[in-house]
């Protein structure tokens, strides 16, 4: 039978390959989870795993951070671009962070291994692993809240082979090992990331071998133009036009300027175009975002609008078209610094405040703005060694056309993350948790709530440098129709006679005694909150989401006792 032949009537077992191809992703992203020896990898999910064919078109993923799935779109293409497929064995695995191919920071380390058929030694497919490693050289433990170029954030590989022909490559892993603080936690994440490209391969090489590679190949022509026919029908019913959104950055680390950020998107029925030109040049601080980078937000915005249900292959994105003009902040060149990444999650609902004006009921109102988060550096209790431990904060998620928004939960660029467990905080730093709660009256208001914010109260018992990672907490996250604007994140440092000094993107010496409260913003508010239904503002204040006096004055509801005063409500919303 010829493969011209096998197209027709394939459906089913393209289907079934598609199914088997995931299953091998998802056992790929277990035996990581189950190996790895990073809390950012085992508890918080902070990694993305992809299988590619030759070609380097996406043919499966595994849940994980939905940025890290689009990097790696584009760190393959260009590491194979760079090492040359036929310089390529079986058995070989690379390593590339270089941020600007990447499309991350350099901690952000990308294994990625070709797969041969083991009968015929063609290359047929690559797999790749991104986690985030907790240190690999750069100039401060941690984050890199202050470089001024890339080859302050660490040591870079540009796609080099950390294994060949299945054996380690001892050089280049003792210049690894020599290169970072934590040698033992980087060797531990590293072979959890072999042992799960392995069982990757394992699974393809029974595959290819329970199909055939002829079936192989049409299924996977199939799957692409089946995920491109979806996104073009979703699109289709779209609302077609073009539209425009500013918002910004709070600074780049070295002055206290807004960083403007502007976006156009144009829908049409056979493409979704993101347009960052009019954005700020690329900054002197970390906060400038590769391309490759801008390219994966939009990407989870294009795929949450068309096919939000299916799991991803690269049709599904062929009708996205990303724009950003060289050397700007969403497409940072060489030697520009990129660590801080943090203008990925204010670009997200960046498109998503252009769209809200044309996708009424499609789009929800702002979600917290930002994905603020923490970290310690300090030496371990038990054995005086170095640690890092940090943590993705909740937010409140943006209230919709039709429902409230959700309560303390991870922001979209997130997704399936999660936060870092206070028995992990409070075992391995000097981090006791005080207090850890919904923030009442944290939501926009509007007829439908914003989900709240969080509030976590942290007491330092032992010393450690302590860092603060937020970008949005000088302008707030926004609404739709009428709906509210939350109050933006902040935290406050009470350290020594210091009494809340109010902090975004902050670094300090944490003393015994010392103490810090962060606030994450709530989610934007749908609608007029005056039209809000009293039965839920009354439930809401049951709850202790909304105060009594924010229920009179905002939603002019009057609560007394527990119970709904209906006369003074009607003369309050008359």
């Amino acid at each position: 039978m010829t493969e011209a032949n096998l197209v027709e009537g394939i459906g089913i077992t393209a289907e079934i390959i598609r199914s088997h191809l995931d299953s091998a992703a998802e056992e790929m992203r277990r035996a990581l989870i189950k190996t790895a020896f990073n809390p950012v990898v085992y508890d918080v999910h902070d990694f993305g795993i992809s299988i590619y064919n030759n070609a380097l078109d996406l043919i499966s993923a595994a849940p994980g951070i939905p940025s890290f799935l689009g990097a790696n779109d584009y760190a393959i293409q260009k590491a194979v671009s760079y090492v040359g497929a036929e310089n390529l064995e079986a058995g070989d695995i690379l390593m590339m962070n270089y941020p600007y191919w990447n499309s991350a920071h350099t901690y952000d380390a990308t294994l990625f291994a070709p797969i041969f058929d083991p009968k015929t030694t063609e290359l047929w497919a690559y797999e790749v692993i991104r986690c985030h490693w907790l240190d690999l050289g750069a100039k401060n433990v941690g984050s890199v809240m202050d470089s001024t170029e890339m080859h302050q954030e660490g040591i870079v590989l540009p796609g080099t082979k950390v294994y060949k022909k299945g054996q380690p490559n001892t050089d280049v892993l003792e210049i690894l090992k020599f290169n970072s603080r934590m040698p033992e936690a980087i060797f531990g994440d590293l072979n959890a990331q072999v042992s799960a490209i392995r069982t990757g391969e394992r699974r393809l090489h029974q595959i290819l071998q329970k199909f055939g590679k002829p079936m192989m190949r049409s299924a996977i022509d199939y799957i692409l133009a089946a995920g491109e026919k979806a996104s073009l029908e979703a699109l289709e019913k779209l609302p077609h036009g073009s539209w425009k959104a500013t918002d910004y950055l709070d600074d780049d680390g070295f002055t206290d300027d807004l960083i403007p950020m502007n976006v156009a998107v144009t829908v049409s029925s056979n493409e979704f175009k993101v347009d960052f030109t009019g954005s700020a040049n690329a900054v002197k601080g970390p906060v400038n975002l590769p391309f490759g980078a801008t390219q994966s937000i939009c990407k989870i915005a294009f795929k949450g609008l068309t096919t939000p249900n299916a799991s991803p292959n690269a049709g599904h994105y062929r009708p996205l078209k990303v724009e950003a003009p060289e050397g700007s902040l969403f497409h940072a060149v060489y030697p520009a610094p990129t660590f801080l990444l943090r203008a990925g999650t204010v670009a997200l609902e960046l498109i998503y405040k252009a769209l809200a004006e044309g996708f009424k009921g499609l789009i929800s109102a702002s979600s917290g703005g930002d994905n603020p988060g923490f970290s310690m550096i300090g030496r371990r209790r038990d054995n005086g060694k170095l640690y890092w431990i940090s943590n993705n904060e909740p937010v409140g998620w943006g209230a919709f056309a039709t429902h409230d928004g959700g309560n303390g939960v991870q922001h979209h660029t997130v997704a399936v993350g999660r936060n870092t467990p206070i028995e992990v905080m409070e075992l391995r730093t000097g981090m006791f948790i005080e207090q850890m709660q919904l923030t009442a009256d944290s939501g926009g208001a509007g007829k439908y709530r914003g989900g709240l914010g969080v509030q976590r109260g942290i007491r330092f018992v032992e010393e450690g440098m302590f860092t603060c990672m937020i970008k949005k907490s000088k302008t707030r996250p926004w609404g739709i129709d009428g709906g509210g604007s939350p109050e933006a994140n902040r935290m406050y440092i009470y350290a020594g006679k210091d009494d809340g000094k109010k902090v975004g993107t902050y670094r300090f010496q944490a003393q015994v005694g010392d103490r810090c409260i962060l606030f994450t913003s709530g989610g934007g508010g749908y609608g007029n909150p005056r039209e809000r239904d009293p039965e839920l503002v009354l439930s809401d204040v049951l709850d202790g989401y909304v105060s009594p006096g924010a229920a009179r004055s905002i939603y002019a509801v009057a609560v007394v006792d527990g119970k709904i005063e209906y006369q003074e409500t009607k003369k309050l919303r008359a």
